[in-house]
């Protein structure tokens, strides 16, 4: 059952609802109003196939630079191995 973000066009409230038809448009719970438009929602992609299924990842920052990094022994941005 797909859950969608919403924002309300009377009062500006964003909510998220869970909606069975396509084309429903469900009320503002702050006012109530039924113009509500669908918002885009960013989204968590699969990696990977076979028996395992992958590994969900969703969009990651791109690695801190040597210069920007706290712990200079990191390279890639990882800085468990460091410490």
């Amino acid at each position: 059952m797909p859950i969608f973000e919403y924002i309300c066009e009377n009062c500006g409230n964003e909510f998220e609802e869970l909606v069975f038809e396509r084309d429903e448009r469900p009320a503002c719970p702050k006012c109530q109003s039924v113009q509500t438009s669908k918002l885009m929602s960013a989204v968590r992609s699969k990696v990977g196939s076979g028996a395992t299924g992958g590994d969900y990842e969703a969009a990651a920052p791109s690695a801190p630079s040597a210069s920007s990094s706290p712990c200079s022994g990191c390279s890639g941005g990882n800085c468990s191995s460091c410490k």
